[in-house]
Order: C-alpha cells, then structure tokens, then sequence
C-alpha cells in the first residue's frame, strides 16, 4: 500500500465517523479535513443552530489526541487563552499553568463574542505554534489545529474578527441548513440523546502526523504555483475589493491544495485543486468595495468571478503536472 493509499484510508475512516453526526455535508466534512492535513485552522461561520459547534466537537473526537473547548465570552481573559504565570509560595517561584491552547485540537467556540483583545491572544499560536507568557516561549504540541465558530458579524454581542485573525484561518466553511431528509434524519438520531456521546476516535495524532508528512511531499509544479500566484494577485487588483488576498493566502492555497490532492488519490497537485479550495481559504480574507456593495456581491462570488477570468496552465505530460 502507498503512502497515499494509506493517506486515503485513514481519512476516510475519519470523514465517516464525523458524518455519523454531521447529515449531509459532506462537502464541509471534506473541507475540514483537507484543512487538518495540510496544517490549518478552520473557521466554521453560519447563523446559530446548524451544527457548527457539533462539527468541530466532532473532528475533535475523531482524532485521539488532547482537545480542549474555549467558550469565548465578552470577559475572557488573553490568559485564560494561553496561560498565566502564578507564584507558588512552596517553591518560592513562579509556575506557569497552561491556557486551552495547549491541546492538540483547540475548539474556539463562538470566537466573535469574546473581545479583540482576547481574540488577538491566538495570533502567535495560530502562526507560530508557540506561546510566549512573561518572557518565555512555550511550544504547542504537533499536531495543532484551532477550529473557530462564529455567528454572522451583524448578531448582536459580537465583535468583527481583526483582519490579522481571518487572515490565519486557512479556510471558513458555512454549514448552511440541512437538506429536509437530513433534518429528518437528525430530528430520529439527535432527539433523545446526543449522537457525540457514542462518537470514538478513529485516529491518533501520531497517524495524523504521518499524514502531514506525506502531504508534504505532494508535488506542486512551477506553472501551478504561478497559477496559485496569478489567482491571489488579481484580487488585489481587483477594483471591486479593498483589501486583496496576503501571501500568506496563496501559502495556504498551495498547502491545501496538496492535501486535497492528496485526497483524490493524487501525489501532485493539479489546477483543479486550487479552483475547488479557492473560496474557502481566500473569500474570508478579502473586504469588498463599495462597487461590490452596490451590486450585491459577496467576496464569493468575486473569487468566483477571478478564478474564470485566469487562464488555466495546460500540463507539460498527458496527464500530470511537472
């Protein structure tokens, strides 16, 4: 068995087990563990009661490692977030005691409650996966993902998520409402008891390591990651948006990308890769301009618009990317 037989092995298993409890979104399922292996965090957005909260419990459970869930609230504190440094009278020193980062699956539930200077305590984890309390620097376990949800900026209570913070999420994904038959199905699983409590791990974090080693070495061609490039400049040039794609947006691109291939069975990266993760890793990050305002789009449906607009790079095999 290849390294990528093994790869698609392990997250089917994983996949099946989330949508045990998530009915019908196998498409954001998909999304969130692409995002998984190719190192990421996940900001899961849509109006209350969809399930966002129940799909990131769900891919927390999934995987055997530690997980920790932050309810964040308007008086949660930066420290609550990544530790605080207490005197202990016995020792005549100073101890630090870990926030809930310090997991390997960290579940921000409901991000945008808590105020922008707690929502700010996640920066350094997110990039850097490290910790800095008082002077020294904690390293995070490996592997780390953050999976935020959030409620629509326009609900009352909530704070807008500073620019820096999306731009960190590699994806955001919308549960959106379920298809009749799938909330007919939930209203026969979920009425009586929660379908999380009998949900088991179907994967350790050190199997999930080994993922992520192999996602790594999924081939990206020069003209793709020209292509990657070439999607990323346009929305910056793009007169219906204020605030184009970052470079750290086309890095996330291209590692998302591979872990999709890598998914479909492939151990190189296509242009269709990009095209399908294009949206969710780079539309959270843009802010549209009063022209997009005026006639009704989202930054969807301008990443949309720039991906048709660039011309695809042809392949120089029959059949692959080199």
């Amino acid at each position: 068995m290849t390294s990528v037989d093994t790869l698609e092995t392990v997250t089917r298993r994983v996949t099946d087990n989330i949508e045990k409890v998530i009915e019908g979104k196998s498409d954001v399922v998909r999304t969130s563990v692409t995002v998984l292996l190719a190192e990421g965090h996940l900001l899961i957005e849509d109006v209350p009661g969809v399930g966002k909260t129940m799909l990131a419990k769900a891919l927390a459970r999934s995987i055997d490692g530690t997980v920790k869930r932050i309810q964040f609230t308007p008086d949660l504190l930066p420290s609550d977030v990544t530790g605080v440094s207490i005197y202990n009278r016995d020792t005549r020193d100073f101890e630090f005691r870990p926030g809930g980062v310090f997991a390997n699956v960290v579940v921000g539930d409901e991000i945008n409650r808590a105020s922008p200077k707690t929502q700010s305590a996640l920066l350094e984890c997110m990039e850097e996966r490290q910790v800095t309390v008082d002077g020294t620097t904690y390293p995070l376990d490996a592997p780390f993902m953050v999976i935020a949800t959030q409620n629509p900026i326009e609900m009352e209570g909530t704070y807008p998520l500073p620019e820096a913070q999306r731009d960190r999420f590699m994806a955001r994904v919308s549960m959106g409402y379920p298809l009749p038959k799938s909330e007919l199905a939930m209203l026969d699983s979920h009425s009586t008891t929660s379908p999380l409590d009998d949900l088991e791990a179907v994967a350790d974090a050190a199997e999930i390591a080994k993922l992520v080693d192999i996602v790594r070495t999924v081939h990206v061609a020069d003209t793709v990651k020209q292509y990657a490039i070439d999607i990323t400049s346009a929305t910056r040039r793009s007169p219906e948006l204020r605030l184009g794609a970052s470079p750290r947006a086309t890095l996330h691109l291209v590692r998302a990308a591979r872990a999709h291939a890598a998914l479909e069975g492939r151990d190189y990266v296509i242009p269709d890769d990009l095209q399908a993760l294009a949206v969710p890793v780079i539309a959270h990050r843009l802010i549209t301009g009063l022209e997009a305002q005026m006639g009704g789009r989202g930054a969807e449906q301008v990443v949309t618009s720039i991906i048709r607009s660039i011309p695809v790079p042809e392949s120089t095999h029959s059949d692959r990317y080199v």
